[in-house]
Formats: C-alpha cells, structure tokens, sequence
C-alpha cells in the first residue's frame, strides 16, 4: 500500500512537473510573441518617421525652390523697371501748379526718353528737361519758341516772328496777364517754354539761362497715370 501510495506520488509529481514545464513553455512563446510584436511596431514607427523626415525634407525643398524663384523674379522685374526708367521712360511728378489744368500738382506722368531719339521736338509738344539754371531739378514745360525764331509777348499773347496773329493758347488754365516779355531770340538747338497755368508759371520768360538746350530735354511726357480715375495722355 504504501509502495503504491509512493509511486502515485512520484507520477502525480512527474505530471505536476510537465504541466509546470509546459506551462513554462507557453510563457516563454507568448514572451517571444509580446518581443516579437514590440520590434515590428518599433521598426513601423522608425519607418514612419524616417517617411516624415524625408517629407519634411521634400516639402523644405520646394518651399526653397519656390522661394528662390519669387526672388529672382522680383530682381529681374526691378531690374527691368530700373532699366526701361534709365533708357526707355521717365517717372515723374509734378510738385507746383505751373502747368495746371493740363496735369495737376501730385499728378505723376510717364515720360518717353525715345520720342526725340529720330525726330525734333515740335511746337506745343510737353516735354520734360533739366532745369537750365540747376541741372538737378527737372522741370516739365510746353514748347513754344523753336530754334531760330523771334518769340515776343505782347499783352499776354505770344506772338511768333514778324507774325500779327498769336499762338493759339486754348490749353492755358486762364486769359494770360496783360503783361509783355521779349523779344526772344532762340538760338540753334534751343528752345523756349513755358507753362499752361501762364499766370503762376516760373518759366523760360525768368530764368537766367532763358532756353532749354536739346541735350537739357530728357524726353516727352506721354500719359497721366495718377490719379487712377485720370488716366489720360497728356497733349
């Protein structure tokens, strides 16, 4: 009895140890599967942020590259309009009442530096020159006096030579002073100006340097582009 007692024991503890050991066993695999699972989302989050980063770098590129290009189109454009300003047009505006109504005080107004480039200035044309007395102002006038001809003011009218009849002057902003100026000889390549606004004009009639020489006039104003709502060409 006692033997029989003694083997069951053994076996019961035999069986007991199996069951520990498989018990172990499962342990362990689900360790490894637990370890197995944590590298996989480990190296799932290594490689999204290795995509992140290669992202981030992609969308730095762009925004660099298209920054560079926002760049070099504004130098291109300034150096485009710093270009035409020197060679092709003028910029400018007007700072006093002389030559209102035909352009106003704060009115700015393209000038074109080529419109003498093959041709002469013209009687009537609105030029803008270099002021003979200070050659760091610029000046904007209306021509009336051209190389060679005699320009005498008589009662506020311009007369031209020996003629009786005056100088249309419909473009002025009001009946010219009854006042008389002259006689002005204009020497070759020369000539006299003066402003619409005749009654508040300092112009060729009182300068000491009475004419404007060719190489003085910078080019012909064109057009009026401000105001906005003025936008007109100037004639």
């Amino acid at each position: 009895m006692k033997e029989f007692m003694t083997e069951e024991k053994e076996e019961d503890s035999s069986i007991e140890y199996i069951i520990i050991e498989n018990g172990e066993e499962k342990k362990n695999e689900n360790k490894d599967n637990i370890e197995s699972e944590s590298d996989k989302n480990a190296d799932k989050s290594r490689k999204r942020k290795m995509k992140k980063k290669i992202d981030n770098k992609k969308i730095s590129k762009e925004l660099i590259k298209e920054m560079v290009e926002y760049v070099l189109i504004f130098l291109i454009a300034l150096v485009v309009m710093l270009l035409l300003n020197k060679f092709i047009i003028i910029n400018a505006r007007i700072p006093s009442a002389s030559m209102e109504d035909t352009v106003m005080t704060g009115d700015r107004l393209i000038g074109n530096r080529l419109a003498y480039k093959n041709d002469i200035p013209q009687r009537f044309d609105v030029i803008i020159f270099k002021f003979p007395d200070n050659e760091s102002e610029l000046y904007i006038k209306r021509i009336i006096g051209l190389p060679g001809e005699t320009v005498t003011i008589t009662g506020g009218k311009v007369y031209i030579n020996d003629s009786t009849t005056p100088l249309d002057d419909s473009f002025t902003k009001e009946i010219p002073a009854s006042t008389s100026f002259g006689p002005y000889y204009v020497p070759s390549n020369c000539y006299f100006v003066m402003g619409d606004n005749r009654n508040n004009s300092y112009d060729s009639r009182y300068w000491t340097h009475t004419f404007v020489k060719s190489e003085q006039i910078l080019g012909k104003a064109m057009f009026r582009y401000y105001p906005f709502n003025k936008i007109s060409k100037v004639d």
